[in-house]
């Protein structure tokens, strides 16, 4: 009775593991084509006020902060609740910090290139639509910390945490192919 209960977890968790990739998979293609038709509307042009270190110093934060999830799941899988609360609640306050830098980032880039120029509608498309993932990731992480979650992670089921980080480190390989796109081209 408890090996058929073992390997029906085990299809279980394999089913969730493919819906998940299947959701990163179909959720790259959004991305590629926002990415592709800056090529397609822009060429490599772009606007000499585009502040390429904001930029940068963004993009590390949010690779800190896919290092910080990774050590959160790793703690996750080994049950030591205390290093992956450390590790998600940093996870939390770099994706934070990520999130001010766009803002930061678009204040400027209304005055230099607003949404009304062709640039413009690209740039704000492209990190409103991954900003809105990191907030989406954010609140993702935030539940995974609840108690309910914790309780099931004492258990050995770390699996809403593997979701959630796989998710996470997605949006930051997007970010990875935007930054390049839309702050080095030229």
């Amino acid at each position: 009775m408890a090996v058929i209960a073992h390997t029906a977890h085990k299809d279980k968790l394999a089913i969730h593991r493919l819906g998940l990739w299947l959701f990163i998979i179909s959720d790259s293609f959004l991305f590629l084509g926002l990415l592709f038709s800056r090529f397609y509307l822009q060429g490599v042009r772009r606007p000499p006020e585009i502040n390429q270190p904001l930029g940068l110093a963004i993009s590390i934060v949010l690779i800190l902060s896919s290092l910080a999830a990774y050590r959160g799941e790793t703690a996750a899988a080994y049950g030591d609740i205390k290093r992956f609360r450390r590790n998600i609640l940093l996870t939390l306050g770099l994706g934070a910090l990520f999130l001010v830098g766009v803002g930061l980032e678009w204040s400027e880039a209304f005055r230099s290139f607003p949404p009304s120029t062709g640039y413009g509608t690209i740039f704000f498309t492209l990190t409103g639509f991954h900003a809105f993932h990191v907030v989406t990731g954010l609140l993702a992480l935030t539940v995974a910390l609840l108690p309910g979650q914790r309780a099931r992670l004492q258990e050995g089921n770390s699996w809403g945490v593997e979701a959630v980080v796989k998710y996470w480190h997605f949006v930051d390989v997007a970010w990875v192919f935007i930054f390049p796109t839309l702050y080095l081209v030229s």
